[in-house]
């Protein structure tokens, strides 16, 4: 039978989807399925062998001892955030700062965007993300963001959820939301009074980066662990398989005879990642990592995720590069 692996179809992932690259000694299937659905999936009834999975919900699960998965340091999905922080342009928000007091809209709070979110907004800013009022629901339907299955907080956040009949987008153009944050663009964002907190994104992503060395991460790769104790080896298998699909397609990304993405300003992109990141902005293991994670795993325990930070290396099964 085969083991199952759940993950987004991306383009580092792409020669293992479809079979160019082998998990070796093992046999996979692919289950390509958007995030979301794989973690609640994951969390609620550990229903995938292996599966991309939040980085924080993997935390919180070991945290509190006896979790039922064991990972790998692969990281399939990182994002800067700044461009996701909108805000109603009458709502009095001129600097992050103005954020405080303020009634913000997030998808789920506990979402490893969010944490993000609040972390750099402390970090570089000096926001007291603990005066803000916050509000739950979906950025561009209405109703809630399903029922996630995530450990609870240590101490609960006064969390209001969204009306049953409004986008958290609809929120912050009639002003019921001063701001959102996330991961997508509210579906209101090109209403006059909505704007990006941080207009020139770009640039503040990019000065973020270079300053820090922080590209921030948001997806692991989670094993059951107990299939992990019954397969001996298929943890070093996958993370070679997954290491390999990814220089595969880095290989295709930097043959600029015809362009492997549909992004009309390729190549100058291609220059950029090879000058801002050396080449590889998606690099596994954990040495390459460990600032990242432990900055991460920092703000877990100061928005009470985690009553202490983890040690970046318990988090992980040994594998070799």
């Amino acid at each position: 039978m085969a083991l199952t692996f759940a993950c987004f179809g991306y383009d580092r992932t792409e020669a293992l989807r479809t079979g160019a690259v082998q998990v070796e000694g093992f046999d996979v299937e692919y289950l390509d399925l958007y995030p979301r659905e794989i973690f609640d999936r994951m969390g609620a009834t550990a229903e995938f062998d292996a599966c991309e999975f939040s980085f924080t919900e993997y935390a919180m699960h070991y945290a509190r001892g006896n979790s039922p998965f064991v990972a790998i340091p692969v990281f399939p999905s990182r994002a800067f955030r700044h461009s996701f922080i909108f805000k109603n342009r009458n709502a009095g928000i001129e600097t992050p700062k103005d954020l405080e007091g303020k009634r913000v809209g997030a998808p789920i709070y506990t979402m490893t965007a969010a944490l993000w979110q609040r972390g750099m907004l402390s970090d570089e800013y000096g926001v007291d993300w603990t005066k803000i009022h916050w509000v739950q629901g979906q950025i561009d339907s209405a109703g809630a963001h399903g029922q996630p299955a995530i450990p609870e907080l240590l101490t609960p956040v006064d969390i209001e959820n969204a009306p049953s009949d409004k986008s958290l987008g609809d929120m912050l153009v009639d002003g019921t939301l001063d701001a959102t944050i996330g991961t997508r663009n509210p579906d209101t964002k090109d209403h006059p009074d909505v704007v990006r907190l941080f207009p020139d994104h770009r640039a503040a992503e990019r000065d973020y980066f270079e300053r820090t060395g922080i590209f921030p991460i948001m997806h692991l790769v989670a094993i059951r662990r107990d299939v992990h104790e019954a397969n001996p080896g298929f943890a070093q298998a996958l993370y070679t398989a997954l290491c390999k699909a990814k220089q595969e397609t880095l290989t295709k990304l930097r043959y600029l005879g015809a362009n492997l993405s549909m992004v009309p300003f390729f190549a100058a992109d291609m220059e950029e990642i090879a000058d801002i990141f050396g080449g590889d902005p998606y690099p596994y293991g954990i040495e390459p990592n460990r600032k990242t994670m432990e900055t991460m795993l920092r703000y877990m325990a100061e928005q009470d995720y985690i009553p202490e930070a983890i040690p970046v290396d318990d988090l992980f099964v040994d594998v070799k590069d």
